[in-house]
């Protein structure tokens, strides 16, 4: 880069310190959100699909003393379980909704559940309830003809799972981006300032992945669908945002 002369010194020497610094920081702070990013589509995303996909596919146990089999992961088993206790917790912080379980060939202990109904709320420690087991985790009780799954219970979400992902990545492109401008001397100049561009484009991000993500989801849309839409949509708005806020101030690149 040329030296510019200024009044403090020179443009080279501001942006070859302190400039290239920050720069170098943000290249660390986005390998956070970068790995996250391959975290999810690279490891959880195909495994909770995976595991979805098994337990759907999964067929009853042929008989209760098949619990070898539910542990192992080869069946769905339908066995009785004791009510031992119950922790319904609805009001203040933290919620929790539990069911202490007993007298079943495998999954016998605490079992979590996300809300207090339709089963939990109505039990009593020493009702019986029918609970099914796969791979030794209780996925769901049923009582009176009412069922209600677990917190373990494999789900279809992997459109949210890609939501966060896409997201994560979203934000690691927009920390590298903010780390070549202050690398090319622009960072802290506008529009490459947190205000201007930064704080913007990350509540842009979020709000694009949550809502594709979520009618994805409800839907019942394919997950590649979220990046697919997410990145070319954010990207677009992003250059768009920059083209308005460099002309809104006058200025283009410093020279």
């Amino acid at each position: 880069m040329t030296a510019t002369e200024t009044a403090g010194g020179t443009d080279t020497e501001w942006s070859a310190g302190p400039g290239r610094s920050m720069g170098a920081v943000l290249v660390l702070a986005s390998l956070i959100p970068a790995l996250i990013c391959g975290f999810v589509f690279a490891a959880w995303l195909p495994s909770a699909i995976g595991r979805y996909d098994a337990y759907t596919a999964a067929a009853p146990c042929p008989a209760p003393e098949a619990g070898a089999g539910a542990e192992a992961g080869d069946c769905l088993l339908t066995v009785p379980f004791t009510v031992d206790a119950t922790v319904v917790k609805e009001h203040g912080r933290g919620n929790r909704f539990k069911a202490v379980l007993s007298g079943g060939p495998a999954g016998n202990g605490t079992v979590s559940f996300g809300d207090p109904g339709p089963v939990l709320a109505g039990l009593t420690p020493g009702e019986q309830v029918t609970g099914v087991v796969w791979r030794g985790t209780v996925t769901a009780i049923v009582k009176d003809g009412l069922r209600q799954a677990s917190a373990d219970e494999p789900r279809d979400e992997a459109q949210i799972t890609a939501g966060l992902g896409t997201f994560a990545g979203l934000l690691a492109a927009l920390g590298l981006g903010f780390a070549a401008a202050y690398a090319a001397g622009f960072g802290g100049r506008q529009p490459w300032t947190w205000r201007s561009l930064g704080k913007p484009l990350v509540i842009g991000a979020a709000v694009t992945c949550a809502g594709v993500a979520v009618p994805a989801f409800v839907i019942g849309l394919p997950w590649w669908v979220v990046p697919a839409v997410a990145v070319p949509f954010v990207a677009f708005a992003s250059g768009q945002l920059y083209r308005y806020r460099r002309s809104a101030t006058g200025s283009g690149p410093a020279e």
